[in-house]
This record gives C-alpha cells, structure tokens and sequence, in this order.
C-alpha cells in the first residue's frame, strides 16, 4: 500500500464566500462545485493549492454542528510574498517568522473562523 496524499476537508457555514475569499486573498484556484442547491447554497466545493487539494463542505447550521476546529498547514516557496498578498487584499495577518523547527511560517484565523499556517521550508 501506498499513501497517494492528504487533503483536508473544511466545514463552512457559507462555502461559496469562503471559496471566493480563498481565491482572492490566498491565491487558491477553485476547481469545482460539486454540490449546489436549488437556492445556490454550495453544499460540496473543492480548491486546488499547487498539486494539492482542499475540499469544502456547506453546512446547513439547522442540521449539524460545527465540527471541531482544525489547522491547515500550505506549503509555499516565498512565504513573504504569500504574507504580502494576504495583507495587500486587506485582511490583517502577523507578520511571517522564523522558527526553531526549521520553517519560516504565519497563522492567521480567516473571517470564516478556520486556522491556516502558511509554511516556507527553510531547511530544503
């Protein structure tokens, strides 16, 4: 058996602003949306970040409850540059910093409540 990759699965109350702010602030690319109600609520949507994929998922809040939260680690070559695209868009992140592990990374909540930390390899 092989491990063929990893793609995590995110819980949004409104997955279509959270893929629209994911294009425009992160620089994710949406490749679908799978699952669209009569009304356009997304139900099922997924995003590609370089070769890999992150799926969203719409919740309608009457019928489930948030799931527990999550971090979401996305690798990237410049991660100044990633840092200058998000706070270029408007939307306030700390500044990225070097760490002891090796990794020059920041983390930031977004507007949807969903923890990510973009990561620059320093040791590569």
């Amino acid at each position: 058996m092989t491990f063929l990759g990893l793609a995590p699965y995110l819980y949004y109350t409104d997955a279509a602003a959270a893929l629209d702010w994911m294009s425009r602030v992160l620089g994710f690319r949406e490749v679908a949306r799978h699952v669209v109600d009569d009304d356009g609520t997304v139900r099922e949507a997924e995003m590609a970040v370089g070769d890999a994929r992150i799926h969203l998922c719409g919740l309608d809040p009457a019928a489930y409850e948030r799931p527990a939260g999550q971090l979401v680690i996305v690798y990237v070559d410049d991660v100044d540059a990633h840092h200058a695209r998000v706070t270029a868009a408007g939307f306030a992140a700390p500044a990225p910093v070097d760490k002891p592990y090796g990794a020059r990374n920041y983390t930031f909540t977004d507007p949807f409540r969903q923890t990510w930390t973009f990561w620059q390899d320093l040791l590569t």
